[in-house]
């Protein structure tokens, strides 16, 4: 397997981990306030790296390994600034001046899906034996 898909996995599984205890302690306090954060916590750092590391060990021949690492870097900060940002933002009652960062985060969360996109054409049209 690729170290790049490795990372993937790696950051899978810890955002996984983070979710599944997050999702338990609203169970346990009753208080689903941070639901949309943990939803995008599990989707964003446990769904979409699982996603691409996945494709990039099933294409460890072919894959370009930088545009792999630009993807993996991309993922990671956008989920270290959109996850602790929603947070907030639902923590202060949508505190407008929160939103903005929450969007950069999105931004850069859509580039790294634009560079898995770049990836996946790659491949998809690459000249076959």
């Amino acid at each position: 397997m690729p170290r790049v898909s490795a990372m993937f996995f790696t950051l899978t599984v810890i955002c996984l981990l983070v979710g599944m205890g997050w999702g338990m302690h609203m169970a346990q306090t009753n208080d689903f306030a941070m639901a949309p954060a943990h939803a995008h916590l599990n989707l964003l750092g446990g769904v979409l790296p699982a996603i691409f590391g996945t494709f990039y060990a099933l294409t460890r021949e072919t894959h370009s390994p930088s545009l792999a690492w630009v993807n993996f870097l991309l993922n990671l900060v956008a989920v270290a600034i959109t996850i602790p940002m929603l947070a907030v933002l639902l923590s202060t009652g949508n505190d407008p001046k929160y939103g903005p960062i929450v969007s950069v985060g999105s931004g850069i969360m859509a580039l790294s899906v634009v560079v898995f996109a770049i990836s996946v054409l790659r491949e998809l049209f690459r000249r076959r034996a």
